[in-house]
C-alpha cells in the first residue's frame, strides 16, 4: 500500500490493457457511425450512386484504414507498457 500511496508502484499498466481493450471496441463503432454519417451529409449535397462492381472496391480503404487504426492503437498501448516496464527495471536494480 505504501509503495501504491508514494508512487513507487502503478496502477496505470493494469489501467491500460483494460483501456485498450474499450477503445478496440468502441473505436471501430465510432469509425462507422462517423462514416454513415459522412455518407447521409455527403448524399445530400453530391450524387453519391456507385455502380455495384466499384461498390466493392470503396469496402478496400475502409478495412485498410481499419487495420491500420487497429495496429496503431495496439502499438501505441504498447509502447506505454513498455515504458512502465522500464520503469519498474530501473526502480528494481536501484534497490539492490
Amino acid at each position: 500500500m505504501w509503495d501504491f500511496l508514494t508512487f513507487k508502484s502503478f496502477v496505470t499498466p493494469d489501467l491500460l490493457i483494460v483501456i485498450y481493450y474499450m477503445g478496440a471496441v468502441v473505436m471501430p463503432l465510432f469509425s462507422y457511425i462517423i462514416y454513415r454519417w459522412l455518407m447521409g451529409r455527403l448524399s445530400i449535397h453530391y450524387d453519391l450512386r456507385v455502380d455495384t462492381k466499384y461498390k466493392y472496391l470503396l469496402y478496400i480503404p475502409i478495412i485498410i484504414c481499419f487495420i491500420c487504426m487497429e495496429i496503431f492503437w495496439r502499438m501505441l498501448f504498447e509502447f506505454m507498457i513498455a515504458y512502465f516496464d522500464m520503469h519498474d527495471a530501473l526502480m528494481s536494480m536501484s534497490s539492490h
